[in-house]
């Protein structure tokens, strides 16, 4: 294993997230808000690390193999995500320990949403432009970007590429090199981004809330700059663009791409994982429309509006809201809980164990059907035509099956200390899907939860991001093996 040249590539990883505490400490002097000083503080010491860690490993190369680069994924994640922590640490929350402060910064790098700060409206820009800011760059993954850099500086990147990028299917490259893949793809992230801003300042939203909230939408976050999120606007323009990016930012980013140097929608349309992601959420809109109706919730158009908003919110894991949708009648909370877990598509931004994962388990499920009649028969799973082969389903199985465990070994542990089944089944839900909002005492915010809880929720965030094996492998035994 390359120890060395992963120290390095840590420490440049270090460097570069110390550039983002310059946009909240230029944020603190434009509003004269006072919280520059604890972003400084981040700055200097997130660079001085990165610098004890790179300067006297900076002529080492080294071309990483899969292994190393699931290592520095993981390493990235956790300390950085500890390293994101310091200046909320450091900043005048009221009542925020070191328990709170790591949870947020978990929570905001792996686009979960959920928070443990009440009163956002009483915090200083800087904060709440960095708590944005953390999901905008957790969102597609720094490592995507840094994978655009390390090849100049003597690294391969296919290796982390393949490590970070979410879903089963990792080989496909949209450009020859792998580097040219990354740009791509942010690229059509920030460009994204630059739209949903505008058009959020357009509908009446003030430039930094614009921005800010342009940051969570198409990192598919669901942080906001207001305690009632969304719905602090109350406009029914505002919550349809806010819709319309997130079910964009749900979608495998390299369909966008295709779909912008064809010029041309088919791309989407000839896409399995995409249609069935958009039946998905549709049949739950109509089904939500139809109960809230039905019990006289809400008038005909409220009800569209509000089942089109918070299923695409909780159907891609945004977590955004304009209602407390936890009272809604009937199985409804719970419905959009449950969809939170198929999530959005494999290479977007979204989380949940992905469209294309649950659509498999649906064809594996019925293809046992099938060689129940007809034992001697052999029968391919295919999607867009093309055949799967048997280890990505095999793999998707072993997927789902360690999910499963894991989600309730922390539902255990969350029970144990002390919670209610229905809390600790929607936050352990919430954070490894990086949804944000559940039921129960976490339904507003995590803030009633005990230091151990919050750990351990933060724990399962970085599992849900990392979508579960990238995390696991280092318990192999063979992992470590040379």
């Amino acid at each position: 294993m390359q120890i060395q040249v992963i120290i390095r590539i840590l420490g440049i990883l270090l460097m570069i997230f110390s550039l983002a505490m310059l946009p909240p400490i230029a944020v603190a002097l434009q509003f004269g808000d006072g919280g520059g000083l604890a972003f400084f503080s981040a700055f200097v010491v997130s660079l001085i690390l990165g610098l004890i860690l790179f300067i006297p490993r900076r002529k080492i190369r080294g071309e990483l193999r899969t292994r190393d680069g699931f290592l520095v994924v993981i390493l990235f994640w956790s300390v950085l995500s500890f390293m994101g922590a310091v200046p909320l640490y450091l900043g005048e929350i009221p009542g925020f320990g070191l328990s709170d402060a790591v949870f947020e910064s978990f929570s905001g790098l792996t686009t979960t949403g959920a928070t443990v700060i009440s009163g956002l409206d009483g915090l200083s820009h800087s904060i709440l432009f960095y708590r944005q800011q953390l999901q905008w760059m957790g969102g597609m993954g720094i490592i995507v970007l840094a994978v655009a850099v390390l090849p100049m500086l003597g690294i391969g990147g296919m290796q982390l590429y393949r490590a970070e990028t979410p879903g089963p299917v990792k080989d496909a490259k949209l450009t020859p090199r792998i580097a040219g893949t990354a740009k791509a793809l942010w690229y059509i992230y920030f460009g994204l981004t630059v739209v949903c801003a505008l058009s959020y300042w357009a509908a009446g939203m003030s430039l930094f809330d614009a921005v800010s909230h342009s940051f969570s939408t198409i990192a598919i976050g669901g942080f906001s700059t207001h305690d009632k999120s969304i719905g602090w606007f109350n406009s029914t323009d505002i919550e349809l663009i806010c819709s319309f990016f997130m079910l964009i930012a749900g979608i495998n980013f390299s369909l966008h791409f295709v779909a912008v140097r064809r010029l041309s929608l088919a791309s989407y349309f000839n896409d399995t994982e995409f249609k069935v992601y958009l039946s998905i959420i549709l049949a739950v809109i109509l089904i939500s429309t139809a109960v809230l109706i039905s019990h006289d919730y809400y008038g005909f158009s409220d009800a569209v509006i509000k089942s089109i908003f918070h299923t695409i919110s909780i159907g891609t894991t945004t977590g955004f809201s304009t209602e407390d949708f936890t009272i809604w009648p009937i199985f409804l909370p719970v419905l959009l809980i449950f969809v939170s877990f198929i999530g959005g598509c494999a290479g977007s931004t979204g989380g949940g164990m992905k469209v294309i994962r649950v659509l498999l388990l649906f064809k594996q499920g019925t293809r046992e059907i099938k060689r129940l009649i007809h034992p001697n028969a052999i029968f391919k799973i295919r999607i867009s035509g093309t055949a799967v082969p048997e280890k990505i389903v095999e793999s998707v199985w072993g997927f789902f099956a360690t999910y499963i465990a894991l989600f309730f070994i922390f539902m255990l542990i969350l029970m144990a200390d002390g919670h209610d089944q229905i809390t600790a089944y929607s936050a352990v839900a919430a954070c490894m899907n990086n949804l944000g909002p559940g039921l129960g005492d976490v339904a507003a915010n995590y803030s009633e939860l005990s230091s151990l809880s919050k750990w351990v929720l933060s724990l399962a965030m970085l599992f849900g991001r990392l979508e579960i094996f990238t995390l696991l492998v280092l318990f192999s035994p063979d992992f470590w093996r040379s």
